[in-house]
């Protein structure tokens, strides 16, 4: 018999070629089967069961799907806090990041270089905050641009750090926007702020939702949306 499968099931963990990765089990009661999900850190592995399943089950599935877990955490991007002669997306360009303690502290940008100083050990931190204002600024604006197009007053932001929803809508109307797309290019982060303001009028993903996100978006929706698909997971490497 093969080891895994005499473990303890409250022994809730996945051991893959370097790692060992705690499982989390639920339970759905609209799940027809188990489905099994790398957790978006790569810092955990979740299970879902039908509300019958049993936990020795969800173990042993996620055990014998041990190849294609490693498969998933290869493709991950290794996380790279930002450093001093390293590079720091913005907006789709890499901007070289120049450190020199006795600089002001707060960011300064020119066309291919951004310039700080204070302490080195909180210069992730500082550019963390710094990208952060940009989003928030940016996004505003893309939001007031595209709900003027909709017919509709400015809305409240937020902005968000989820892992696998990079906008949402209330419906109140508060959008909650994630900020790391200001690391993305221009287009890619309007797309998102002009999709959920269509959210706005069309809760939903009818074909009258994207035929008004298709008016409201002057870019090109298909590749904004393969963009994020292909190099959305690059957004998490500088900061986690």
């Amino acid at each position: 018999m093969i080891d895994w499968l005499r473990r303890d099931p409250d022994d809730l963990s996945v051991t893959l070629d370097n790692v060992t990765l705690p499982l989390d089990v639920r339970r759905h009661p609209t799940a027809r089967r188990m489905v099994l999900r790398l957790a978006d850190d790569g810092r955990s592995v979740r299970v879902t069961l039908p509300k019958w399943g049993r936990t020795i089950e969800a173990l042993d599935f996620a055990n014998s799907r041990r190849e294609w877990l490693q498969t998933q955490l290869d493709k991950r991007p290794q996380q790279q806090a930002p450093k001093p002669g390293g590079t720091l997306a913005w907006r789709g360009r890499q901007l070289r990041i120049h450190w020199d303690r006795p600089l002001p502290r707060k960011p300064s940008l020119d066309e291919t270089t951004i310039r700080l100083g204070g302490p080195e050990e909180t210069l992730p931190a500082r550019l963390k905050r710094w990208l952060q204002a940009e989003a928030r600024e940016l996004l505003q604006s893309d939001l007031a641009f595209y709900s003027d197009r909709a017919g509709l007053a400015p809305p409240p932001l937020a902005l968000s750090s989820a892992r696998r929803r990079w906008g949402s809508c209330s419906s109140s109307g508060q959008m909650r926007i994630n900020w790391r797309l200001v690391m993305a290019p221009d287009p890619v982060r309007r797309s998102v702020a002009a999709h959920e303001t269509a959210h706005r009028i069309h809760f939903d993903h009818s074909p009258a939702f994207h035929g008004l996100l298709g008016q409201l978006f002057e870019g090109d929706l298909p590749a904004a949306d393969r963009w994020l698909k292909e190099h959305g997971r690059s957004l998490y490497a500088p900061f986690g």
